[in-house]
């Protein structure tokens, strides 16, 4: 009998040492998979992480570092959260691509932008960064959908900036950015280098003169089968019917407008260009400007009045 008292105790010892060992497994397993929710931690770093015990606040540091640093890659974040930012495209499916200084929505079916846009501040243009002229692949996008500057080669048409190298003086590297092929479209070369750059030049201008602008501009497609270049087997970008712009300008009375140009020499006056943002919308189906009050909205979209621009 004193045998059976003895054991007893040491039995319910036993059970409660390994079921206290069982439930710190538990734990420490559960905490491992909630941050392998969020960012994929290797095991080197767990390991450091255990040793140092680090804090929670720590912790915040470095997922914001790591956000950070998905960023800078290219890689989306939380789209469509700021003002030059259209909102997302029915029907369609878009890459979005954040930049140092603009977005850029990718099809990568026509392997070239639904949009670029931007905001354009009075340090973005009289910087001192270098022009590279150097025209590179988009790296963020898989091989199957990542243009080469040689598939223009032939083509008869130039690799035409969206947001423009002018627009990006401030930043070394988003200077860079702006010459990868994911910013640039077939486009006829009197458009480059005539009206499209007089825009440009335009745009500059009015951001010296009266503040802040919100740009948004890309390609028109007018049918469902457009012409493509390019030599690879699939590896086919599409050729733009058109080329839109749309600018907001915010301050006192917020004021918009656009203007669309066939994707040839267009020699008119760039008043004769000049349309209203709602007349773009219902071209394209892109939604511009979303994050507008809807009264401002409503208004801003529906002018066309170059005259309020100094044109």
């Amino acid at each position: 009998m004193r045998r059976i008292f003895v054991f007893f105790p040491l039995l319910m010892c036993a059970l409660c040492f390994f079921n206290s060992c069982d439930r710190g497994s538990v734990n420490n397993k559960s905490s491992v998979f909630a941050k392998s929710d969020n960012f994929d931690y290797d095991d080197e770093y767990e390991e450091q992480e255990a040793e140092s015990g680090e804090s929670d606040a720590e912790e915040e540091t470095y997922n914001s570092l790591e956000a950070e640093a998905e960023c800078a890659e290219g890689l989306a974040q939380v789209p469509y959260t700021q003002l030059e930012q259209p909102g997302p495209i029915n029907g369609e499916r878009e890459t979005i691509l954040f930049k140092n200084q603009f977005i850029i929505s990718f099809n990568a079916n026509y392997l070239c932008p639904f949009y670029v846009a931007w905001h354009l501040t009075k340090d973005r243009v009289k910087g001192n960064a270098r022009r590279v002229d150097e025209f590179i692949p988009d790296y963020v996008l898989s091989e199957s959908s990542r243009v080469e500057t040689s598939d223009y080669y032939g083509s008869g048409y130039d690799r035409g900036h969206m947001c423009p190298a002018g627009d990006n003086k401030n930043d070394a590297e988003a200077m860079k950015q702006s010459f990868m092929m994911t910013n640039i479209c077939p486009q006829n070369h009197e458009l480059n280098s005539g009206i499209w750059n007089d825009l440009e030049q335009l745009c500059r201008q009015w951001v010296k003169d009266y503040g802040d602008l919100y740009v948004v501009c890309g390609p028109v497609f007018d049918g469902k089968n457009p012409k493509k270049i390019g030599k690879r087997k699939n590896m086919k970008i599409a050729v733009p019917d058109r080329f839109f712009k749309c600018v907001l300008m915010m301050g006192r009375t917020p004021k918009a407008i656009a203007f669309i140009f066939p994707n040839r020499n267009a020699d008119k006056d760039l008043r004769d260009y000049c349309v209203s943002v709602d007349k773009v919308e219902k071209i394209t189906g892109i939604d511009f400007f979303p994050k507008l009050d809807d009264s401002v909205e409503k208004r801003v979209e529906k002018e066309c009045n170059p005259a309020a621009w100094g044109i």
